[in-house]
């Protein structure tokens, strides 16, 4: 119970600290809005927020979970071939450190202006990708030695070895990096809106820009309380189904 009152409180006393200095400074409103006018702002513009935040949440999803099959794929591959390691590090790590805003404009255009949603998605799985297939590389290098020198005894080959050992070995690291994964996902799928700059790809990217454009400031801060609330809540589903992959993990 503690664990989950910590963070209201702080929560309620940031937002009682925001209401009271917004209404004793006399800040203008489109400036600064108070979290009361926040809050009326997301409640009349619920209707819209929630298909926006879908959509933004979807997009994330789906690239999350391409984002992850291939990054799999990619760490068994590794795991299978050292030289072929040495070969995909250096490009992955060049894929990590480009920014998403500046390849953004090129994949649009690769994608077509008419289907913003395909780049939207690429965008999204390229973020995501490294701190996956980071986290499965360096789990499938993290299984007992002794296990090792076992299979050794036994004759295994090299795909037997990375499935039945090092693959569950993994399992901790994998599920840290689709952590990771999953909140990088969500913000290039932000940014990838905001880079698509019309309204063919509507989620709360969109709302940000078309609020803003308006001066609507307390539309744009509801729109980022439903972003975080929703990045909350897929931090959360990772986590439920991280503590259930250990349990699988120990049990093996």
């Amino acid at each position: 119970m503690a664990d989950a009152l910590a963070p209201l409180g702080l929560m309620l006393l940031l937002l009682g600290a925001w209401e009271a200095a917004c209404r004793l400074t006399g800040v203008p409103a489109y400036f600064l809005p108070p979290p009361s006018q926040v809050a009326v702002a997301a409640a009349t513009g619920l209707p819209v927020l929630v298909p926006a935040a879908w959509n933004t949440l979807s997009v994330a999803l789906v690239a999350l979970a391409l984002a992850a099959a291939g990054a799999l794929l990619l760490a068994i591959l590794v795991g299978l071939s050292p030289l072929l390691e040495r070969a995909v590090r250096p490009l992955a790590s060049a894929l990590q450190v480009t920014p998403v805003v500046a390849v953004a404009p090129l994949i649009l255009i690769w994608a077509g202006i008419d289907n913003p949603e395909r780049a939207v998605i690429a965008l999204a799985v390229l973020v995501a990708f490294f701190p996956i297939f980071s986290g499965a590389v360096t789990g499938l290098r993290s299984a007992d030695p002794d296990l090792e020198r076992l299979f050794d005894l036994y004759g295994a080959g090299r795909l037997q070895r990375v499935m039945r050992l090092r693959l569950p070995a993994a399992v901790p690291f994998l599920m840290e990096g689709l952590k990771v994964g999953a909140g990088l996902a969500i913000i290039g799928a932000v940014v990838a809106e905001f880079a698509a700059g019309s309204g063919g790809v509507r989620g709360l990217a969109w709302q940000i820009l078309d609020a803003g454009n308006k001066l609507q400031t307390d539309r744009m801060i509801a729109a980022l309380f439903v972003l975080a609330v929703m990045g909350v809540a897929v931090h959360a589903g990772l986590e439920r189904l991280e503590r259930a992959g250990l349990r699988w993990w120990r049990g093996r």
